[in-house]
């Protein structure tokens, strides 16, 4: 007979009790603790690994893998240098020297646009669109503060005209253009709101323009040589005023009439799959580009002249048409890509509104520089070229109007380009000594006189 080898009913009962309480719980802690152990020992690997060396090594190498050898348009940067050698080897060759620093300039330009880009995906819509309105047009600003100082106030005033000509009409045209090429089958669309606001600034800046101008022409002013400069001066003061009004507008009361049409979580995923490099990586690089080209800009400033004579090209040609092309490299590529990708708003928001900030705030503040360097830049942009910019705008405007775009506007924008362009290439400046900042020659002085 077996003896009752069975445990009491209390004893086993507790046991299992036991058993059922050690069971989940014995597994469950060392998992919470290995779990634990292994986010912190990661966490401080990742910080050790980006403290080292060799790590800050291999970054500052992928960056430079997607500012500089990414690019195609980089294969441009050795004629930078070259400009440089050539204006040190012989005085005499200021025409490739000029051309050498005009091509060394223009992949700067687009990598400076980048870099403003990448910045921008990481500061949010506010300060990237400051950042875009400061950067955008960095180029520009840096030649015409050079040739400011330099006293060629007619460069400065022909090459930011320019800009604004180029942008309303080149960079423009040829997005309209490739859009409407890529989708030939439905007119694109864009917000035309917006359009309407850049196009009441664009008639403002061609105001304050056009009075200086006028009063000059018309032998008016009460003191002459005297109010057309008080006048520039006042004006370019309000003018700053309504920018910054402007960018108060954009920015935040309206931001939603300049938000591009579609989701804002898809328009998240996108900045968030276009963060290539790092934010300090990016200012550094928005830094050192800049410095480069401040460093070209003087070489190309002081080889206009010479380029001219050597070139056989009037120098309004070279100030209105060459110069803007290679500051507007980044805006062309940029508006060219996204009217492609049928995102026309982000297209006039470059096109237009880097036009905008040229007029309202570059311009502006150009003619304020001046005051405090005592050159008398003015507004007074002569009749020829306040009425080339005054038709440019009214054109532009009435084809964002109806707030559609297809390739034969943008084919009808390019072909007004051609024509300005023509018409500065056999235009004679009648103030052609503020080029180089001195008065006629003698020999200027006596053909006058014949």
């Amino acid at each position: 007979m077996m003896v009752a080898e069975k445990p009491a009913p209390g004893v086993f009962q507790v046991h299992e009790a036991a058993d059922d309480e050690q069971e989940p719980a014995s597994p469950s802690s060392p998992r919470k603790m290995h779990s634990l152990d292994f986010e912190h020992i990661g966490a401080l690997a990742a910080v050790a690994e980006s403290l080292a060396p060799g790590s800050r090594w291999r970054r500052a190498l992928t960056s430079a893998r997607f500012v500089i050898f990414q690019a195609k348009i980089n294969v441009l940067l050795p004629f930078g240098p070259l400009a440089i050698v050539l204006h040190y080897l012989s005085g005499t060759h200021q025409g490739w020297v000029f051309l050498f620093s005009l091509i060394g300039i223009t992949p700067l330009a687009e990598r400076l646009g980048y870099a403003t880009e990448q910045l921008a995906c990481y500061t949010g819509p506010t300060v990237g669109g400051l950042l875009n309105a400061t950067f955008g047009n960095a180029t520009e600003m840096i030649i015409s503060i050079y040739a400011l100082k330099n006293g060629m106030i007619r460069v400065v005033q022909q090459s930011l005209l320019g800009s604004i000509l180029s942008n309303m009409l080149l960079v423009l045209g040829c997005a309209f253009f490739a859009g409407g090429l890529v989708h030939s089958d439905r007119d694109q669309v864009f917000n035309k709101a917006s359009a309407v606001v850049n196009s009441g600034l664009l008639l403002m800046a061609v105001l304050g323009l056009m009075f200086p101008a006028v009063l000059h022409f018309t032998h008016s002013e009460a003191q002459y040589g005297k109010s057309e400069v008080a006048l520039s001066r006042f004006s370019s003061c309000i003018m700053l005023v309504a920018y910054a009004s402007y960018l108060f507008f954009q920015l935040k009361s309206h931001r939603s009439m300049y938000s591009p049409i579609g989701d804002e979580e898809e328009a998240t995923e996108e900045d968030e799959d276009e963060k290539e490099i790092t934010q300090w990586e990016a200012i550094c690089w928005l830094f050192m580009l800049t410095i480069w080209i401040s460093i070209l800009s003087g070489y190309l400033v002081d080889a206009i002249q010479g380029a001219s004579e050597s070139l056989n090209l009037p120098v309004a040609f070279i100030s209105v048409i060459l110069l803007p092309i290679v500051g507007n490299a980044a805006e062309h590529a940029s508006a060219i890509m996204f009217a492609m990708k049928n995102k026309l708003d982000i297209t006039l928001g470059v096109a237009i509104g880097s036009s905008t900030q040229i007029s309202m705030f570059v311009i502006p503040f150009c003619v304020v520089i001046g005051w405090m360097m005592g050159r008398e830049m003015d507004l007074n942009f002569q009749l020829f070229e306040t009425a080339t910019l005054f038709i440019t705008v009214l054109v532009v405007a009435f084809m964002l109007q109806e707030g559609t775009s297809n390739y034969f506007k943008g084919l009808m924008l390019i072909l007004c380009y051609l024509i300005v362009a023509a018409s500065f290439f056999v235009h004679v400046d009648p103030d052609a000594s503020k080029y180089l900042g001195i008065v006629l020659s003698d020999a200027d002085s006596k053909l006058k006189k014949k």
